[in-house]
């Protein structure tokens, strides 16, 4: 029996985790009230059941007590029950936004700001979110890219660290991410925007590719970047860093970054080990 208690932040991707993982064969419940969670976890576990996968969906839409959630699901564990914690979390800012889109009330701000909501439900799930034996930051997740780390982590069974990695490219002249952990110039690179059949194109296309990689300082720039994330990445998640923006920028953000952010997102989910997406914050 593989039993996945999906908790997190409002609006942190949690709903969207469990279809997936029901589209995966589990057995999903979403919002149990507290008190059925020792009785659920009873049923599920009846040797004998035609359920093996079970996903249980905990949050605070029933103004559950987390301390209780927590409390109750540490008790299951000691009684040597498998269970597994998957936290979606997502930045302020994301959540902010998520929540401004949809027009949506956090349920603990009702009347109020959603920024406070925000802080009273981090503050009530800390101790559930430092228990977790996964946490997914969604701030820059594809719903592919979400749907990619559940299947490593929950079908595949890789071993997960918990840090999502998310190399972005942008353009110096709109402005550094303010979100990035780690900012990279590439801008001693030569120009496609200067040659005529390329101005137009982006580092998606592979003619820009082709130019920019061309030149060995290319790689030899790859080949020291990834070498260092080698290094940084493992001390990070040892310090319980959970998500990581690695920025490279050029001028406009259109050629020599995003060929680079390309190379380097190939290199690392080839490599493995790690969740890694990509955004290209310029290209449209």
């Amino acid at each position: 029996m593989r039993f996945v208690v999906v908790t997190g932040m409002s609006g942190g991707g949690k709903s969207t985790a469990l279809k997936m993982l029901e589209d995966a064969g589990f057995y999903c419940v979403d919002n149990l009230p507290v008190s059925l969670i020792d009785k659920f976890v009873e049923l599920t576990a009846t040797p004998g059941s035609e359920i093996t996968k079970v996903a249980l969906g905990v949050d605070v839409r029933a103004g559950q007590s987390f301390k209780e959630v927590a409390d109750i699901l540490q008790k299951q564990k000691d009684a040597g029950n498998d269970l597994e914690i998957l936290f979606m979390d997502a930045s302020e800012k994301a959540l902010v936004k998520r929540y401004k889109e949809t027009r949506r009330v956090h349920p603990l701000a009702p009347n109020g700001r959603v920024e406070e909501g925000i802080k009273k439900e981090r503050e009530m799930l800390k101790e559930i979110r430092n228990k977790a034996d996964y946490v997914l930051d969604s701030s820059n997740l594809l719903t592919r890219e979400l749907k990619e780390e559940l299947d490593r982590i929950f079908i595949q069974n890789e071993e997960y660290n918990n840090l999502m990695v998310t190399l972005m490219s942008f353009g110096f002249k709109y402005g550094i991410p303010a979100d990035a952990d780690l900012v990279f110039d590439v801008r001693f690179l030569p120009n496609p925007f200067y040659i005529d059949e390329l101005k137009q194109k982006t580092g998606n296309d592979k003619e820009v590719q082709d130019y920019v990689l061309q030149f060995p300082e290319s790689t030899e720039f790859l080949d020291k970047l990834e070498d260092m994330l080698s290094f940084l990445i493992p001390n990070y998640v040892k310090e319980g860093k959970y998500q990581l923006v690695v920025a490279i920028g050029c001028t406009g953000g259109q050629h020599r970054s995003v060929t680079l952010a390309n190379a380097l997102y190939r290199r690392m989910k080839e490599k493995g080990g790690y969740g890694v997406n990509l955004f290209h914050r310029e290209v449209k």
